[in-house]
């Protein structure tokens, strides 16, 4: 069974959201769930309403079932003085290296080993055992986007140019070897738009070559039409008629004129050409063959109320 799910997505598409409701939607089964972030966004503490999170693992939610989710802002530099203290006893030569500003230097240049160590910490915590059994039933990572994630997970290639054989190597196998096991899956979140179902289909592509296992497509915001086929089909036409528009106006209780029916009639067109690339951009990810979660679109835009309210959608 999955216990690491990595979510990516196109910027935009609410992949930090669907991640944060993923969480809750296994906390709401009971179990304690892990949540980390790792592009330095903050976003997690934003949509939880709680301070920053620092580089400690910080209990943000409680769970109907009596589970929980901790989250944990991963820091690459944070990580790389940890590992130099668990692998080379620095200590405080460690700290030292940080003030004079060499952990930044070599992060920078060496972006392959940033990632290493931040998918090195996600990696210890899906691990980790407290009082004989595991710290967390489960881990969801908010991950980089989709033009992004294939390099970020493929952390064997990243390091090859730096450590053939080490502590570093070693590492990097391991992970590797975790995130191509059964335990991890990868959730991919895309709109009913062009751009991001694109880059979801070219993700799963990579992703694939790569031996990685993906568990879902997360498609997000969905609006369900108050149409049925017969009436987009003559909106797209232009052809709704106009005394139909007028009753329905007038059951409304809304003042009736000719610019407020060619008004509706010229919205309905607009909707019913949006429906129809919707349903076609929804025929391409269901060509993947994949699982397929859909999350309605809220409103009222994402509070803690809205979030319970996806994790709902998910448990379902």
């Amino acid at each position: 069974m999955a216990r690491l799910h990595v979510v990516t997505g196109k910027g935009g598409t609410g992949k930090t959201t669907v991640a944060a409701a993923m969480a809750l939607a296994l906390a709401e089964q009971g179990k304690r769930v892990l949540l980390c972030e790792v592009e330095g966004r903050q976003g997690l503490a934003q949509l939880f309403d709680v301070p920053p999170l620092p580089y400690v693992e910080r209990r943000i939610a409680q769970g109907p079932g009596g589970g929980e989710v901790y989250a944990l802002a991963v820091d690459a530099e944070a990580a790389l003085l940890e590992y130099l203290d668990m692998y080379y006893h620095l200590g405080r030569a460690g700290k030292a290296l940080e003030k004079v500003g060499a952990i930044d230097f070599v992060t920078t240049i060496a972006p392959g080993l940033r990632d290493v160590l931040l998918t090195g910490k996600v990696y210890e915590a899906t691990r980790r055992k407290a009082h004989g059994k595991l710290a967390y039933d489960a881990v969801v990572l908010d991950a980089p986007p989709t033009g992004r994630i294939a390099p970020f997970l493929n952390v064997n290639h990243e390091v090859a140019g730096l450590a053939k054989v080490g502590p570093i190597r070693n590492q990097a196998d391991a992970i590797m070897g975790m995130l191509r096991s059964d335990v991890t899956r990868i959730h991919l979140v895309t709109l009913l738009e062009e751009m991001p179902v694109q880059e979801t289909l070219d993700a799963v592509e990579q992703l694939e070559t790569l031996d990685l296992r993906i568990g879902s497509i997360v498609v997000n915001m969905v609006r369900n039409s108050p149409l049925d086929d017969d009436a987009l089909a003559l909106a797209v036409k232009e052809k709704l008629p106009a005394a139909e528009l007028t009753r329905g106006l007038k059951a409304a209780g809304l003042t009736i004129g000719d610019d407020l029916v060619r008004t509706l009639a010229t919205e309905a067109h607009d909707h019913a050409i949006r429906v129809g690339l919707e349903r076609e951009n929804r025929d391409r990810i269901d060509a993947l063959g994949k699982k397929v979660t859909e999350l309605e679109l809220q409103p009222e835009g994402i509070d803690h109320g809205a979030l319970i309210d996806l994790a709902e959608e998910f448990r379902a």
